[in-house]
């Protein structure tokens, strides 16, 4: 994740005055998720597969009309293009691992190829194709939205950006010149995965999620009925000043100790379905955050920039910001 990091801060923000925040964190993110679970490393080839990500994330939640013009009919052309492209993936890794030329721990598509059922039947190449598929959009596009407003977080609030590069230039200091961030440098960095929660408790990247009622209950006042569909929250449950006081102040500190209690904070979910990827989301975000502020001080170029829901809350011009690169 840090050479990768490393790479992309250099390709799309070194020596340039201003950038347009969001495009950049969806490229940061896709570019991992495509290195971690099918080893695609060459950004031309991971380019091919960006525009058409972006048309099946946006028809993901749309209305579900197949007509041609419609957010719903071009996810469905672009999913079919990329099953395609990763279908040609899967097979050349078929080859290389019976060749000797990959390993059979290096990425996730390799475990797949190589797992089996209780029946010790394989999974076919549509099957791991639909769920690469799967993964490389959880992975990619919720992150993308929380390092996007971690960026505008911290640079519209100077003394949680000098805490956060504090902390992280005491861990820059401590590695060799080329050393690589690792497990234990992670976990150091508590401050600032405490930015990072409350950056995603007062954005959420998901909005909340559909369940279905496993029994009947009473809820404020109303009855539900086992079988229905229920919406839970995340936006309101993480405004609720019962659970949160001063809902809307930025306060890193909530997350000190144990935190919020159970089920008040939920931007992967709660219980046996919290996101599986919490974890991985963890890792890049602030393998984000380290090369980012030991970098630069970010200046928003829209102040009062709109925040628009679609189906995740992004800045309405995409969050241009003007780069104040340190000082070496």
């Amino acid at each position: 994740m840090d050479t990768i990091a490393q790479r992309h801060f250099a390709m799309g923000w070194e020596n340039k005055d201003e950038v347009l925040v969001f495009p950049l964190a969806k490229r940061y993110t896709f570019w991992l998720a495509c290195r971690l679970f099918v080893s695609l490393e060459d950004p031309n080839h991971i380019a091919r597969f960006a525009d058409p990500f972006n048309l099946l994330a946006s028809g993901i939640i749309s209305i579900p009309i197949d007509l041609p013009g419609t957010p719903f009919y071009k996810s469905i052309k672009a999913a079919k293009f990329i099953r395609n492209e990763l279908i040609a993936i899967i097979k050349q890794r078929k080859v290389d691992l019976a060749e000797g030329k990959a390993t059979p721990t290096q990425d996730i598509l390799s475990h797949m190829l190589l797992a089996t059922d209780e029946d010790g039947k394989y999974m076919n190449e549509i099957e791991i194709a639909d769920k690469i598929l799967g993964l490389l959009i959880g992975g990619h596009d919720t992150a993308s939205a929380a390092c996007t407003f971690i960026v505008k977080y911290l640079a519209e609030l100077p003394h949680i950006y000098d805490q956060v590069y504090k902390e992280q230039m005491e861990i820059a200091r401590s590695k060799a010149p080329g050393e690589l961030l690792n497990w234990d440098d992670i976990q150091k960095m508590r401050y600032s995965w405490n930015v990072a929660c409350e950056v995603m408790r007062v954005a959420p990247p998901l909005q909340g999620a559909f369940r279905e009622a496993m029994a009947d209950f009473t809820f404020n006042g109303f009855s539900i009925p086992k079988g229905w569909k229920i919406y839970w929250s995340a936006n309101s449950t993480h405004k609720s000043a019962d659970y949160f006081p001063e809902p809307e102040k930025f306060d890193p500190s909530r997350f000190d100790g144990n935190g919020p209690v159970p089920y008040t904070y939920v931007p992967f979910g709660g219980g046996p379905r919290m996101c599986p990827g919490k974890e991985y989301a963890r890792l890049e975000i602030l393998v984000f955050m380290h090369n980012l502020v030991k970098r630069f001080r970010g200046e928003k170029l829209i102040p009062d920039e709109k925040i628009v829901v679609d189906p995740m809350p992004v800045p309405a011009k995409g969050l241009p910001v003007r780069l104040h690169p340190h000082q070496a």
